[in-house]
């Protein structure tokens, strides 16, 4: 892919993780806990993988923010066609998930969905 091409797929996407302007320059260092999560997850996204395997992919977001890449990786799991996989402890995810598999003390516990 050109150079410019891979530059207006970065910065698209992590308009899309909510990271615009100034931020999509700025150092890491320079970025909050939750701005680098999203840097993370955009950065996931960016070869249009198959698979995506997410451990804890809200933690260190505010809540809204955390409601808005799960949206972001639903609707990428659907128009992508992309399998998506994560290990969380934050149960409100469950209501955008196919499957759920629950794990208690390191043993598996049930599984539901489609």
């Amino acid at each position: 892919m050109p150079r410019t091409e891979r530059k207006k797929r970065a910065a698209g996407l992590l308009s899309q993780v909510g990271l615009d302007g100034d931020k999509q320059t700025r150092k890491p260092g320079r970025l909050s806990g939750g701005e680098q999560q999203r840097v993370g997850i955009a950065r996931a996204l960016a070869n249009s993988p198959s698979l995506i395997l997410a451990d804890e992919p809200t933690g260190n977001l505010d809540s809204q923010t955390g409601q808005n890449i799960i949206s972001l990786l639903s609707d990428l799991a659907k128009s992508e066609n992309t399998t998506i996989i994560a290990a969380t402890h934050d149960l409100s995810i469950e209501k955008q998930c196919d499957q759920i598999f629950r794990i208690s003390d390191g043993r598996f516990v049930e599984a539901n969905g489609s």
